[in-house]
């Protein structure tokens, strides 16, 4: 009766552990795969749109325009990138593929953002007090911004009957932080159609 009783609850166990249990399958893909699954902003949508509008901006001929006068490349710094949309977007993974477009260009010089050189400007002036004076790196010696890129994304949404059209719209604008110009500006739209049939968006 024992060996019975134990089998009995041995079996449940493991009746009970098989029902609890869920299959799922992870599949390593290439981080340039297009991967959408809900229809909403993801690395694609940053990637891609990053690249084409600086392709844009560097075809533009405000560069042209700047090494004419100044005789050297233009100094350019990423601003805020505003959502201004219904999605939870981190607008840093954008703001750093467009850094990563800017400076493999070749075509301008970058300086860092303002958080990131807030965390350099502590590192400097510490060195000042802990470094030697012949690596100690010099205060008052950074390299300004001639150009500030900034923007926002935007969306606007439209669903019915387990279907929803997602519109992306990103708007990028170069301003010169010297006397405030516009010297270049451009939108990207992304349009995407998702088929939900049975749930609602």
């Amino acid at each position: 009766m024992k060996n019975i009783f134990i089998y009995l609850v041995l079996s449940i166990l493991l009746v009970s552990l098989a029902g609890c249990g869920s299959s799922r399958t992870v599949t390593r893909t290439s981080t340039d795969t297009t991967v959408d699954l809900s229809g909403r902003w993801n690395d694609t949508d940053s990637r891609i749109t990053a690249k084409k509008m600086i392709d844009g901006l560097l075809e533009s001929r405000w560069i042209s325009a700047f090494a004419k006068d100044n005789t050297r490349k233009p100094v350019v710094i990423v601003g805020t990138i505003k959502n201004s949309s219904s999605e939870h977007i981190q607008t840093k993974v954008f703001s750093k593929d467009i850094e990563r477009e800017l400076i493999n260009s070749g075509e301008v010089k970058f300086v860092a953002s303002s958080e990131e050189r807030s965390e350099i400007r502590d590192e400097r002036s510490e060195q000042q007090q802990y470094s030697s004076m012949e690596t100690a790196k010099r205060l008052a010696n950074e390299t300004g911004a001639d150009f500030m890129l900034r923007g926002v994304i935007s969306t606007q949404n439209d669903s019915f009957d387990g279907q929803a059209v997602k519109f992306y719209q990103v708007d990028l604008e170069l301003i010169n932080l010297e006397t405030n110009e516009k010297v270049w500006l451009d939108s990207k739209k992304i349009k995407k159609l998702v088929d939900q049939a049975g749930y609602g968006f």
